[in-house]
């Protein structure tokens, strides 16, 4: 370890989340992209540590997976049946070896907006005044739930007593443990077998680790946070939507400064794991998820979510619904498309109103403009996709690719049933069912001439609207004659 760098982070994790009334671990709740697990993973990481550990418990079949695909090199340790962080911290540390010494970081799974940097000044602080433990505060308005902070004459941190076990004055202060501690490891080893389950909730509380420190006059600090949403942990629906709102908040405030245009950030939402350069516009009603970047001067929105696309540059993409797609510079998409997973838009591009895309591969200028299904296509630079064409390109089995070379125009409502290759400049007729492959150059036309059968509607449907208006407008056409 070295100064300001911890020996190990513990990350606490081992909860039921009963409030949350949920099937799922609270910890895999998500907000802003991430589990609350991951966002705390995340800042702890990047405080480099020599040990990082995560202790589970509660459906552990579910969270210790996640933390191994969120930081493979994370140690994973089972909380056993003795209540309490305290219990949670005491399998932690025994999980490393006895030699471990410095300074110990404790945080908890479900509290996301804490930030590596305020985590850096609260070992920073612990350091610095050579404390046994070193608490991490805030002053909330409304301290029920917490436990609260309980300070001496002097003002140094003396316990922290938990909301079930506080008396009336004690519910009183307004200061509370935000459940973030910096230790000093060979104490913190020390402490934990000295404390017990005498409380109301029959638990090890590591809280009382403080009360042992102040009686063995250890020294105990205690830094506030600036920031009281670092310290706000998610304990129900309501509280995770509030967290996750906050989150959104910063995120878009970030990205304003950095260039972006927002026109109406209560509608707008951005992961943290997005990218987005300056001079991009968000329209009202745009939500931006997972590994999604988009380069400058690309518009989006408005009503647009896109999971996992590439926008490049200039681009325009409205009311569309995207996955796994790539959209070139200068591309128009939408209104009303979805471009499903494989698509790729070439530069110049055009996606038009009702068209949906999957494995589709649009090369530069190409354009499908209005009420079409692309399936397991790739279409030739120039191209152009009459309205209403499907690709057929399932037969019951098996899926099968059909290739649209360069320069073609093909006709409105044609089906193209898969496999089968448009040669290069090659035309369409409207209606067309293409079965065979068309030479490049060449008209493929697969209707017959148009015939009439005359008087049709009279005879059949004698007396209906239809036959009435017929019979009316051959009747003026007579006497026209």
């Amino acid at each position: 370890m070295t100064a300001d760098r911890p020996a190990a982070v513990l990350v606490l994790a081992a909860g039921g989340g009963t409030r949350m009334k949920s099937a799922k671990p609270k910890v895999l709740h998500t907000i802003g992209g991430r589990t609350l697990l991951g966002h705390v993973l995340h800042a702890a990481r990047g405080l480099a540590p020599d040990h990082l550990v995560v202790v589970v418990r509660h459906q552990r079949d579910l969270v210790a997976p996640h933390v191994g695909e969120l930081d493979p090199a994370a140690i994973v340790v089972d909380q056993d049946k003795i209540a309490g962080t305290g219990r949670a911290t005491q399998c932690g540390i025994q999980a490393l070896s006895g030699d471990v010494s410095g300074t110990v970081l404790v945080t908890y799974g479900d509290v996301p907006l804490q930030t590596t940097q305020t985590l850096a000044s609260l070992i920073a602080t612990h350091q610095a005044e050579a404390n046994a433990v070193t608490v991490l505060t805030a002053q909330l308005a409304n301290p029920f739930g917490y436990g609260r902070i309980l300070r001496d004459a002097a003002g140094a941190v003396g316990a922290i007593v938990e909301e079930k076990d506080a008396t009336a004055e004690q519910r009183a202060v307004q200061e509370v443990n935000s459940g973030i501690f910096a230790f000093d490891a060979d104490f913190l080893r020390a402490a934990l077998g000295r404390i017990g389950t005498d409380n109301a909730a029959a638990e090890m509380y590591l809280t009382d680790v403080v009360g042992i420190a102040a009686q063995d006059g250890r020294r105990v600090g205690g830094l506030q946070a600036t920031d009281r949403w670092q310290t706000e942990g998610v304990n129900t629906r309501a509280q995770l939507a509030n967290l996750g709102r906050e989150l959104n908040r910063r995120e878009l405030e970030r990205w304003m400064s950095e260039g972006v245009e927002v026109i109406d950030p209560t509608t707008t939402w951005v992961d943290v794991t997005v990218e987005l350069a300056g001079d991009v516009t968000l329209r009202p009603g745009v939500q931006l998820h997972g590994s999604t970047r988009v380069e400058t001067s690309a518009v989006i929105g408005p009503d647009t979510t896109l999971t996992d696309v590439q926008v490049g540059a200039g681009a325009s993409v409205v009311r569309t619904h995207g996955v796994g797609a790539v959209i070139g510079e200068r591309c128009s998409v939408g209104p009303f498309a979805c471009l499903r997973a494989g698509t790729v838009l070439g530069t110049d591009g055009k996606i038009g109103t009702f068209v949906e895309t999957k494995n589709a591969r649009i090369a530069e200028g190409a354009k499908v403009p209005h009420l079409s299904y692309v399936g397991d296509a790739t279409i030739g630079a120039g191209s152009n996709i009459g309205a209403g064409t499907i690709f057929a390109n399932y037969d019951g089995v098996a899926k099968h690719p059909t290739s649209v070379g360069r320069h073609c125009k093909t006709g409105s409502n044609n089906t193209f049933v898969a496999p089968v290759e448009i040669g290069d400049g090659a035309s369409t007729g409207a209606g067309t069912v293409v079965r065979r492959d068309v030479p490049p150059g060449a008209l493929a036309v697969s209707t017959g001439p148009q015939r009439h059968i005359d008087d049709w509607v009279q005879r059949k449907r004698p007396g209906t609207p239809a036959a009435q208006a017929a019979a009316a407008r051959v009747s003026d056409e007579e006497a026209r004659a």
